[in-house]
């Protein structure tokens, strides 16, 4: 019997059973926990922006599980349902914890070459590709309940979202790896315990000993002694830590001795200033790529005296006897130097509770307890919520050397970018200023290209006209750390621009003038003198020409600050730009475009080369479901990413702004496919086309009213914007649950052994889906992706129609 004759047969009804439901929402919660797992673990071994390759490796993985059940019917009879279940599943457990082997075993090659890197995604990918080995039978064996099978599917991986959460919040990441195999073999367990059941004994002991190992890990991490340790950072040995945190936006470790003086560490302060100095100071570094100081402090303040020439504390010689905000507190440097200028009240604002704890809990006693100091408070919150929630003014507003390197889990979605450097943020920050208050920002200075300072500069411009100001210049001013490092070529300077409502006063710049001259700064733009031409266009409001870089200021819809590179240009060579950084993550997003392309070809194409006899005959009969599934998958992740990106502001913190998108999503998008297989059987047609008509509509309604909601809410406390937040996204995630059953049902009519390749479809296109929501996004818009995708289920409406009209066309 060949492949064509198998997919014409009306496949066997069998019945599921409660466990077998179980089953499948721990699956898919096991999926989901370990995808979003992949993401912390890339961010740290490789770089930030391979945490991106995590959703797409396991949407492509699970696309190679569907295909593999589509080309090998004889392996997967219909009889043999629940073993395949029971062994897939089982399968998925081992091989998450068998990938355990590439983070824990030193690399035979260098970590950054291409080798290593095709071993990282195939021994990670392994692991989708039974998961969807497994999702694809659950959802193609039992067409009259695909609509309560699909359901815990998407229930089983909004719960992963939060599950990951709890279990990051208690033990470290490989750890979690080891409590991610545990559930898969459980669900074979639940899958097989009545049919299969020596295959579920195997799996029942297979989950006892991993929920073993798990515990006893989880103990001596606790104690700071991980049984299960990465080796390779960054393509670095790891070396030996004091202390490590784990949770689901980063990893903090600490690094050094707490007893050994050195010079300070401070990269925008002059070297030759520097070399009287002793401190003692310890490195936390975060995702083993964004670092900042733990300042051994003993009360002593003189004994930091360098810190008054460091430029990014130039306001501070500006504006004494301050109310001072402190954005990013990191290892407390910031707050250190405030106190150094006897400022009146110091807060200090950081995302991460975890950085807050080690530096005022563990380390205290190290860092002399910054949080006891009367004039001191330390909040846990993301900066941007914090300030549109408050009605106190500050005079000075200090960011210095924020960003996103190191990725969120989020980062799934690399080129998610720091809330902060946007046209809408800064102008939030302007008014919560005193009317001649400063807003400091600090960034790298590369003198050959100074893309970060260029940018900084016109998004400066671009925030004082949006109040008015008619000649934004006069307002700000932009000074640079010089000789700063020995090492010139590795470290660059740092700038500094200072920015107030009211223009700058001719004694601001005398005071200016002065601590340049003692601290070695210097003055490339002020109201009176600039270092270029093109300082002086940005900082008039305009864009100078530049055919590589964009310059154009970062919007709340374009939030990518740190994405200047043009994606046209991602291929040259590393020479156009200065930072690697502002190439590596154009680069690596172009190529990921160019990859998901290539494998969808090759699990849709290829396949119906090989399995079809007469391919414009198959491609003929079945091209309006083609259309259809293929839609839905680019549809639902246009929608998704484009929402994750929008309420990450919104919500105001990455992490929950990602637990809320998706679990509200895939929660509701479960009930909705559970309701429609309520409303709608085999055989309603009418019916379905109404619930398909009603999800397009409503996307455009829910759409239409999503920014106005944004817009009225953004002040409001946290609960409520959690609440509206759900109110927006439930509606639209129930609508868009309806569509795979609706369609599943239909494809059972027309083409019943296609089901297992059509989920491929559906699975590919989402791959790449994953890929253009952010091509769109920073090309275009984050607005442009949601209403791509909207786009998408337009299409998908039309392809239901011309299937419906086939159903009533005689056979010929």
């Amino acid at each position: 019997m060949n492949q064509e004759e198998v997919s014409e047969q009306t496949p066997a009804v069998l019945k599921v059973g409660r466990s077998t439901y179980v089953g499948v929402f721990l699956v898919t919660l096991a999926t989901l926990m370990y995808e979003l797992l992949l993401t912390r673990l890339f961010s740290v071994v490789l770089w930030y922006h391979f945490a991106f390759m995590a959703v797409s490796l396991a949407l492509f993985g699970m696309t190679l599980g569907a295909i593999l059940v589509y080309l090998q019917p004889q392996r997967f009879r219909q009889e043999r349902t629940i073993q395949g279940l029971v062994q897939s599943a089982m399968w998925f457990g081992l091989s998450v914890a068998a990938s355990l082997v590439f983070f824990v075993w030193p690399p035979p090659v260098q970590s950054n070459s291409i080798i290593y890197l095709f071993v990282a995604f195939t021994v990670t990918a392994v692991p989708f590709v039974c998961s969807g080995i497994c999702v694809t039978l659950a959802l193609t064996r039992f067409p009259r309940q695909v609509g309560k099978v699909y359901a815990s599917d998407l229930a089983g991986a909004g719960t992963g979202c939060l599950m990951l959460l709890l279990v990051l919040g208690i033990t470290d990441a490989l750890t979690t790896m080891v409590v991610v195999a545990a559930i898969a073999c459980f669900a074979a367990w639940c899958f097989g315990y009545a049919a299969q059941r020596r295959l579920s004994a195997t799996s029942a002991v297979l989950s006892s000993v991993l929920v073993v190992a798990a515990l006893t890990s989880g103990i001596l991490s606790s104690r700071q002694l991980p049984p299960l340790r990465l080796q390779y950072v960054k393509g670095q040995v790891e070396t030996q830590k004091q202390y490590e945190k784990w949770n689901t936006f980063s990893r903090i470790a600490v690094y050094g001795n707490q007893e050994e003086f050195g010079r300070p560490v401070a990269r925008g302060v002059s070297s030759e200033l520097l070399a009287n100095y002793r401190v003692r100071q310890l490195l936390l570094n975060i995702d083993a790529s964004a670092a900042t100081q733990l300042v051994g402090f003993d009360g002593n303040l003189e004994a930091h005296r360098y810190l008054a020439d460091d430029v990014t504390n130039v306001a501070h010689h500006m504006r004494p006897d301050s109310d001072v905000l402190v954005i990013g507190a990191g290892g407390g440097r910031d707050v250190l130097s405030a106190l150094l200028f006897k400022q009146r009240s110091i807060v200090a604002v950081e995302l991460n509770k975890d950085i807050i704890e080690t530096v005022n809990g563990r380390y205290g006693d190290f860092t002399g307890h910054l949080d006891r100091f009367p004039n001191v408070s330390f909040v846990n919150d993301e900066a941007r919520s914090y300030l549109r929630r408050q009605q106190r003014q500050f005079d000075i507003i200090q960011v210095s050397l924020i960003d996103t390197w190191a990725a969120t889990s989020a980062g799934a979605f690399s080129l998610t970018e720091n809330s902060l450097y946007t046209r809408e943020a800064w102008g939030t920050m302007l008014d919560r200023l005193t009317p001649t208050g400063l807003l400091s920002f600090s960034r790298w200075y590369h003198q050959q290209r100074p893309e970060e300072t260029y940018r900084l500069i016109a998004l400066a411009a671009s925030a004082l006209r949006e109040r008015g100001v008619q000649n934004p210049r006069d307002h700000m001013l932009v000074v640079r750390s010089t000789e700063n490092m020995d090492d010139a070529a590795r470290f660059p300077d740092i700038a500094s621009l200072v920015v107030s409502p009211s223009p700058l006063t001719g004694n601001d710049l005398d005071v200016m003038r002065r601590v340049a001259e003692a601290s070695r700064f210097s003055v490339i733009l002020s109201p009176e003198e600039s270092l270029s031409s093109k300082f002086t266009v940005l900082a008039d409001g305009g864009l100078p020409p530049d055919g590589t870089l964009d310059l154009s200021p970062p919007t709340d819809d374009r939030p990518f600050f740190f994405q200047m590179l043009r994606l046209r240009d991602a291929i040259r060579p590393a020479g156009v730009y200065a930072t690697r950084e502002v190439g590596r993550s154009s680069s690596v997003l172009a190529s990921s475009l160019v990859i998901v392309v290539v494998l969808t070809v090759l699990c849709i194409v290829i396949p119906l080369m090989i399995t079809a006899k007469n391919i414009a005959a198959a491609v003929r009969g079945s091209w309006h479901l083609l259309v259809f599934f293929a839609a839905i998958g680019l549809g639902f992740m246009m929608v998704e990413v484009s929402l994750l990106e929008r309420l990450i502001i919104f919500l105001g913190h990455p992490v929950y702004s990602l637990s809320v998108v998706l679990f509200t999503l895939l929660l509701a998008a479960g009930l909705g496919s559970f309701v429609s297989q309520r409303l709608v059987s085999n055989g309603q047609n009418r019916r379905r086309f109404v619930v398909l008509s009603t999800l397009v509509a409503g996307l455009v309604i829910i759409g239409t009213l999503v920014s106005p909601a944004v817009s009225w809410y953004q002040a409001s406390e946290t609960w409520v914007r959690t609440v509206v937040a759900v109110v927006v996204l439930a509606p639209m995630g129930a609508l868009m649950g309806t569509a795979f059953p609706l369609g599943m049902q239909l494809a059972s009519q027309l083409r019943p052994g296609l089901t297992p390749w059509l989920w491929g479809v559906n699975g590919a296109l989402s791959v790449t889906g994953s890929v253009v929501a952010l091509v769109v996004a920073v090309t275009v818009g984050i607005t442009a992706a949601f209403w791509t995708g909207v786009a998408s289920y337009a299409l998908a409406w039309l392809a239901f129609v011309a299937a419906h009209g086939s159903l009533d066309r005689p056979a010929t």
